[in-house]
């Protein structure tokens, strides 16, 4: 077995976008590979094959960056042959090869059917993807629900209650500290177990800030009387406008102020003419879920998550 990337040689190229994608988990088109490539958002060097001895492909693996990262962020496809006894095994040493060549484990982003788990052919070829990302490292799973909100769901007009303004970067960073105590997001509860709060919040400003949105986005929200009540960060991906970031700080919660808050974003974003805005949440955070969904957005898949566990 050899396991390679592709070469710039166009041929190559048109043979990972032509791979044929057997197998209930849903793959991207050879035409939206090819809008990737020349975005810039996979490239050659992310693009991994396994071949048998005769250069047949039995693999495939895409792996996804912005256009300006200089490594690879996620894996975004992880096809194996139908024909393959072990596709576990066959996917393990590819995505070990890749990461060797990268220097670094990204995540694995798994799109799924909300009813994957009652599907027995998909259930199995999740299975084999999870054994290989536990086996080379991404030993991290965390399922998320992934939203999405259209003009036909139309904004909740503003109440009164909390007042959006702009922030200094020593305040967001103030915000950001009080939003992780007590959060429900496995990402941060994670990450707290490795850094204290403000090393945290300064990773997630860097974050977003290297985000296609706009800094000038971001507001800080406050109770009428000036009080601190949380923060709106909207945001985009290279394909959509996005909620990005938004929270109440613990003292303020369970009053449904985070209802306010998802409506000013989702008001901003509307009012810049998006069709479309996209979210996540964790399926654990029934709040903020449940928001979402009083909001009018509307699930449209489960994205699970593999990656690599935060150091002790």
């Amino acid at each position: 077995m050899r396991f390679r990337p592709a070469t710039a040689d166009p041929a190559d190229l048109d043979r990972a976008a032509a791979y044929p994608a057997d197998g209930p988990v849903a793959a991207l088109t050879a035409e939206k590979i090819r809008e990737e490539l020349a975005a810039g958002q996979f490239r050659p060097e992310w693009t991994w094959f396994a071949e048998d001895e005769d250069g047949e492909i039995l693999a495939r693996a895409l792996w996804w960056g912005r256009a300006d990262s200089e490594r690879p962020i996620a894996l975004d496809c992880l096809q194996v042959r139908a024909s393959v006894t072990d596709p576990a095994a066959v996917a393990a040493g590819l995505l070990a090869a890749g990461h060797a060549a990268f220097g670094t484990l990204p995540l694995y982003n798994l799109s799924l059917p909300r009813d994957w788990r009652a599907r027995p052919d998909l259930a199995e070829a999740v299975a084999w993807r999870q054994k290989a990302a536990y086996e080379t490292g991404l030993t991290r799973e965390i399922e998320r629900l992934r939203y999405e909100w259209t003009p036909a769901a139309g904004t909740a007009a503003p109440t009164g209650r909390l007042v959006f303004r702009e922030g200094t970067d020593e305040e967001f960073l103030d915000a950001f500290v009080r939003l992780s105590h007590g959060s429900l997001d496995e990402h941060t509860v994670s990450e707290l177990r490795s850094m204290d709060a403000e090393e945290l919040a300064r990773d997630d400003i860097a974050f977003y800030s290297d985000c296609p949105g706009e800094r000038s986005w971001w507001r800080l929200a406050h109770l009428p009387d000036g009080t601190l009540a949380g923060l709106a960060l909207p945001s985009a991906t290279p394909y959509h406008r996005n909620v990005g970031y938004l929270g109440v700080v613990p003292e303020q919660r369970g009053r449904g102020l985070i209802d306010e808050i998802l409506a000013e974003i989702t008001r901003f974003h509307a009012a810049e003419g998006a069709d479309r805005i996209t979210a996540t949440t964790d399926t654990v955070n029934v709040p903020m879920a449940a928001a979402f969904d009083r909001a009018g957005y509307e699930i449209t898949e489960i994205r699970l998550v593999l990656e690599e566990p935060a150091e002790a």
